[in-house]
């Protein structure tokens, strides 16, 4: 009797942890690459900061567990997921077919317009201008492009028939722009401003896009669960009151200073 009676309450037990959602869940494990304000990045006191990171943290709080920022390099992110060390990446990680291949995405929540860093000596040969097209830049014949490997910086122009010099990292693609060994960089508008903003003298930016780029968050293939909750959160994104407010009247200040045109506005409209 009192043995079943110890059944009966352990079964009771796991019940009710279960219906609460489980405190062996442990933290939602959010990878990204704090290189990249004001996206990803850490403050001064070394605490991750940015965009992504409040998305993160609203993300927690949606679904009821603790976020733990994990940095992981970005061309790490996938490999940190399928080995379970991360549950999500909400790490500004365009949807492409290849990555699609190896995780699951969500829907989009912002998009990445890919623009040009240019280096400024080539941009002069060429009768470039900020207010140049993705036509302009594409007729100009034996144009030096750089890019990063596996990332959309090198698939996009090679998509175009471009040979694509493939650097391992940002900083060596647009130290490569800015130095002149290489002439036209492609990538998302934040680390196109950034090049240029430590580089004014040899470098410009074009701001015509090549494409909008989704961005969604990546999860492990199978992981149903989560990926719905990512999924209902993003849609709640664009209420009356909703995370992209919350975000604007947080970041437009900054996003305005760093790129000198836009606001958050840039990458929540995909036109």
């Amino acid at each position: 009797m009192k043995k079943t009676i110890l059944v009966l309450l352990m079964a009771l037990t796991i019940f009710i942890l279960s219906a609460c959602g489980g405190s062996d869940e442990g933290p939602l494990r959010v990878g990204m690459d704090l290189k990249y304000p004001p996206f990803e990045t850490v403050d001064e006191e070394n605490t991750p900061y940015g965009i992504s990171v409040d998305v993160a943290y609203a993300f927690g709080e949606y679904i009821g567990r603790e976020v733990e920022i994990v940095n992981t390099e970005f061309g790490s992110l996938i490999p940190a997921i399928q080995s379970g060390e991360i549950d999500i990446a909400i790490a500004s990680m365009s949807i492409t077919e290849e990555r699609e291949e190896s995780v699951d995405f969500s829907n989009p929540y912002f998009y990445f317009k890919i623009i040009t860093l240019v280096n400024q000596a080539f941009a002069n040969e060429n009768n470039v201008t900020e207010d140049s097209t993705v036509e302009d830049l594409l007729a100009i014949e034996g144009a030096r492009y750089i890019g990063i490997a596996s990332q959309v910086s090198a698939s996009i122009p090679q998509s175009y028939g471009k040979d694509v010099i493939e650097a391992t990292d940002l900083g060596t693609a647009v130290e490569s722009v800015a130095q002149g060994t290489a002439d036209i960089l492609l990538m998302s508008a934040n680390p196109v401003v950034s090049g240029y903003n430590a580089n004014p003298n040899t470098t410009m930016v074009v701001w015509d896009p090549f494409v909008s780029s989704p961005i969604g968050m990546a999860v492990k293939n199978g992981n149903e669960e989560l990926l719905n909750q990512a999924n209902e959160f993003i849609a709640t994104f664009n209420e009356p009151g909703g995370l992209y407010e919350e975000l604007a009247t947080q970041w437009d200040d900054v996003l305005i200073k760093n790129l000198g045109r836009y606001g958050l506005e840039f990458y929540i409209n995909e036109n």
